[in-house]
């Protein structure tokens, strides 16, 4: 790929403790291969500081989302999502993220990751801002309070999408691009059968790191620079260059970031 390319990584936890031995190494990796915009998503209260520092130190390179993930709504809810209030009414962020519903852990706290899901949308709406979908084992709960909440100004994206084809679809009626990362390099990822009938415009490139590293890395810890992998992926599925893919997903990243 030509030198010059930027790769975005619409999602990566570059604050978790899985790179405290070798962070700085891991970004510069990412850098050295044309990886140079990380946007990161907010888990809980505890990562905000983390998350503060990494900007501190890549003011030209991190973009912070701010929320609550569902997996992490616990009886203490509320007060997480009054911390998501207060962070977003201080300064300025270019998601709320990640939020959703994961009834793949634990299905007993759904109702309020419901609401949580819910108030975060709409905290989205007051601020103009994107959302960052988490979905897992959970199609038919999100597509039901997205089909309540949708407006001009809900938009976003589905990130780590493993739908259906017809998900895939139902996710882009509601303004959602697709995060497409190492799952479509596993041989049972399945969407890599139908991706070339989803037009372009709709897909951003994501690792999820430290999570679900591309093959020929599964199983180990994933790093952003591993994009590249999932870049040539997606190149021989749309019959594209590397470059047509780098350049239109990052086009995309700015249609939803606003950078």
């Amino acid at each position: 790929m030509e030198a010059n390319t930027i790769i975005t990584d619409t999602h990566t936890h570059l604050y978790s403790e899985e790179f405290d031995q070798d962070r700085n190494e891991m970004i510069q990796r990412a850098i050295d291969a044309g990886v140079s915009r990380f946007f990161i998503p907010a888990i809980d209260s505890t990562c905000t500081e983390s998350m503060y520092e990494l900007e501190k130190n890549y003011p030209n390179n991190v973009f912070l989302m701010m929320g609550l993930h569902p997996t992490y709504v616990k009886d203490n809810y509320l007060e997480e999502l009054q911390h998501v209030g207060n962070e977003l009414a201080k300064r300025k962020f270019y998601a709320i993220g990640e939020i959703g519903i994961d009834l793949y852990w634990d299905k007993t706290h759904l109702p309020q990751q419901q609401i949580a899901f819910k108030r975060q949308i709409q905290l989205a709406k007051q601020y103009k801002l994107p959302i960052v979908i988490h979905c897992r084992e959970a199609f038919d709960e999100i597509f039901e309070i997205l089909e309540e909440e949708k407006s001009a100004d809900l938009f976003g994206i589905f990130h780590c999408f493993s739908g259906t084809y017809e998900q895939a679809l139902q996710a882009i009626s509601y303004n959602m691009k697709l995060g497409i990362g190492g799952v479509v390099t596993f041989k049972n990822g399945k969407i890599d059968q139908f991706l070339n009938q989803i037009d372009l415009k709709h897909i951003v490139l994501e690792t999820d790191s430290p999570y679900l590293a591309p093959i020929p890395f599964r199983g180990k810890r994933n790093e952003s620079s591993y994009i590249v992998t999932v870049v040539d992926k997606l190149a021989q599925i749309y019959s594209l260059s590397a470059k047509d893919i780098a350049v239109t997903t990052t086009e995309n990243s700015k249609a939803i970031f606003g950078i």
